[in-house]
């Protein structure tokens, strides 16, 4: 039985793989860092030097056999490497393994206009927490790869994973990634990592763009510890290129509540309002963080998987290179008014943004402890760092103009150029009273530039009790951020604005309570945002452009998380509760919940299975629109849809190596609604049944 199911894995991988790479691109949520192994059938355990003599006799003599498992990988992050070396053992695990896309993450939901690939934003409120220099162009942010992305390995065995997610019968959903690692010293790793998605979505116009998307990332690391513990190297070379259609939206605003069957109307030739225009995303970047240990090293747990290399001081440097270019294109009369007017030219855009970002960061920490490090307590951490950014972008548009012979011909012009600097002071300051007190502050202040005045201040105490009490966790921060290019200086064929907003200004306390023991996270957060930003239109009108609220938004938002286990059987549970003075600027939902019942299972002595059941659902809100073009969402017509819960069915296993899921989404289309929307002219998926394989290889 084992065997015939190996087989029937592997046909299905092969054949759903040649459908992506026709379409090439995947962006998969990076940062599921693993902490437990699923090869449940474990015989007589053997301590690591006892596996890696096991692998050397091998090499010796080739007559012992050797099962290699995720036990030979570790795995770490850039963050887990700031204040100490730590290192977890690979997760193979099939937790989350059916939530694919950044867009269905159940506790950060998304609204979209209707595929993975497209232009995204948050449903709930979710302000950024970055200062300094900001373009403002942020919808395609969760498809890319960043540096703080990157996990880093440390591998005895070569290792390999290929993850694909498919639809049956289709192309809607076609995702594929591939990483490899490998030692190439034992205590230097290199490795790669490819996602393709190729996603078509359901509506398109004659096989035109529609929404087809087509993104590729690429990232080529390295971490590089020397043998005395002391010297850590972290390097990525990073390439991300996305494209996305943005199509103004179908023109058939009542596919869904039409009473009338139109046997003419077909999703795959669907009318849209711009059947040529999309986005195009394009970055490269390097990335190399140094550090070196001074005076004494501690080690905690040392021997053990989870040990860590705790260092007394530690000097580092990070330098970060990034090229990026924002294209939007569009070719042909604009029919339908989609855009507000035009500047340059009536029916051809070619907007360009450049940036060039250069990023120097020196920093200094010290770690005071005591000499006993049995479990870490009195411990004082300081950081103080210095960053210098450097950035120069340009503004292009495409014009027409005559030649000396009086003909004309198309050509770029460079509309805006700025070069400019910021310097920024940071401290970072913690004291652990023991294992269940801790007190961490973190400080950001831009000194000089462009940006002088900005910052961003954070304070956090922990109080720990026992397994059973859990832990509360208070934190409050103040932010002071300067307006993004595109709200005060943008020129583009359809957008030109010159604008002097204040700088948006955003204080927060929040309350957390953490209960492993009884699985509860509860969280309560206030927000109040001064000069806040955002994008609007007049009433009915398509005219985006960016506006300030003069007056003072306050936000509560508590949310909840609460599993109940009984025996196999799971009930997760996460419920958000936001309340706002600016519903209808803000426009997010008041209430957001979403649940999953499933049971585990161990079928025909081989399968480690889930199958269950998932839900969401949001209250009714004024849905934003989008302004292609700007790309930015901006609150426009005064549109409110009916809000149904969104229901599916799910099977996942792991077999071996192999991971695998089969879901049906949407399985309640027709129920209550033919469809449903998240942004004004934009439906959403159809109820399609899905796949994915992730197939693991240790040699």
């Amino acid at each position: 039985m084992l065997q015939k199911l190996r087989y029937f894995f592997l046909l299905l991988m092969c054949l759903s793989v040649q459908s992506v790479f026709a379409q090439y691109n995947n962006r998969q949520n990076p940062r599921n860092l693993p902490t437990r192994d699923t090869a449940r059938r474990q015989e007589k355990q053997l301590t690591d030097d006892q596996l890696l003599d096991s692998l050397r006799r091998k090499e010796e003599n080739k007559k012992d056999s050797v099962v290699f498992s995720s036990k030979f990988v570790r795995i770490t992050n850039e963050r887990l490497l700031n204040d100490s070396t730590q290192m977890f053992p690979l997760d193979t695990g099939i937790t989350h393994f059916e939530i694919y896309s950044p867009l269905i993450d159940p506790r950060s939901p998304r609204i979209h206009l209707g595929n993975v690939g497209l232009a995204q934003r948050p449903l709930l409120f979710e302000p950024n927490k970055t200062i300094g220099f900001d373009l403002g162009l942020h919808s395609l942010d969760i498809y890319a790869l960043k540096p703080q992305d990157i996990s880093y390995f440390n591998t005895r065995v070569p290792y390999t994973k290929l993850t694909l997610y498919n639809a049956f019968g289709g192309s809607s959903v076609q995702l594929f990634n591939v990483l490899h690692t490998q030692n190439i010293k034992p205590n230097w790793n290199i490795g790669f990592n490819l996602n393709f998605n190729g996603s078509k979505g359901f509506y398109s116009f004659n096989n035109v763009l529609g929404q087809n998307v087509s993104d590729l990332n690429a990232s080529i690391f390295t971490w590089y510890e020397s043998k005395n513990k002391r010297y850590n190297l972290l390097a990525n070379l990073l390439f991300n290129n996305l494209k996305a259609p943005e199509t103004g939206g179908i023109l058939n605003d009542t596919v869904f509540t039409s009473k009338v069957v139109s046997n003419s109307f077909s999703k795959d030739r669907a009318q849209v309002r711009l059947p040529y225009s999309y986005e195009n995303w394009n970055e490269q970047g390097l990335y190399i963080k140094q550090f070196y240990y001074l005076g004494r090293i501690d080690s905690l747990s040392k021997g053990k998987t989870d040990s860590k290399i705790l260092p007394t001081q530690r000097v580092a440097h990070t330098l970060h290179i990034q090229n990026s270019r924002y294209l939007y294109k569009q070719s042909g009369v604009d029919t339908y008014n989609v855009f507000p007017d035009y500047f340059y030219s009536s029916n051809r855009s070619r907007d360009s943004t450049t940036v060039t970002h250069i990023q120097n960061e020196f920093s200094y920490s010290f770690y005071l402890r005591s000499k006993s490090v049995k479990f870490v307590k009195n411990e004082l951490k300081l950081d103080l760092g210095l960053v210098h950014d450097f950035y120069t972008y340009n503004q292009y548009v495409s014009d027409t103009t005559m030649n000396e012979y009086g003909v004309k011909y198309v050509h770029q012009d460079r509309v805006q150029h700025n070069t400019f600097q910021d310097i920024t002071l940071k401290a970072k300051l913690g004291y652990r009273f023991s294992d269940r007190i801790a007190l961490d502050a973190d400080f950001r202040q831009i000194a000089q530039g462009r940006d002088f005045g900005n910052y961003f201040y954070d304070a956090k105490l922990t109080l720990a009790g026992g397994n059973k009490t859990g832990k509360i966790v208070l934190e409050a921060y103040s932010q002071n951020s300067s307006p993004p290019l595109v709200y005060n200086n943008w020129i583009s064929n359809h957008y030109v604005f010159h604008n002097n907003f204040s700088n948006q200004k955003t204080t927060s306390a929040s309350f957390n309570y953490i209960n492993d023991a009884l699985q509860i996270d509860l969280k309560a957060e206030y927000f109040l945002v001064n000069n806040y930003l955002y994008f609007a239109a007049q009433p009915g009108g398509t005219d985006a452009r960016p506006a300030q609220l003069n007056n003072s938004i306050n936000l509560l938002k508590i949310s909840l998380g609460k599993n109940f286990t009984y025996h196999s059987l799971h009930f997760d549970n996460y419920v958000v509760y936001q309340k706002t003075d600016y519903q209808n600027t803000l426009r997010t939902p008041e209430v957001y919940a979403y649940s999953s019942l499933y049971l585990n299972r161990l079928l025909f002595n081989v399968l480690h299975s889930s199958f269950g059941v998932n839900g969401r659902y949001n209250t009714e809100y004024v849905a934003p629109s989008f302004a292609p073009g700007l790309g930015q969402f901006y609150n426009g017509a005064n549109v409110t849809f009916s809000s149904y819960p969104i229901f599916g069915l799910f099977f996942k296993a792991t077999l071996q190596r192999t991971n695998l899921f089969v879901s049906y989404d949407y399985v309640n289309q027709g129920a209550w609604s033919k469809g449903y929307y998240t942004v004004n002219r934009y439906p959403q998926q159809d109820a399609v049944l899905k796949f994915g394989v992730a197939w693991t290889f240790y040699n």
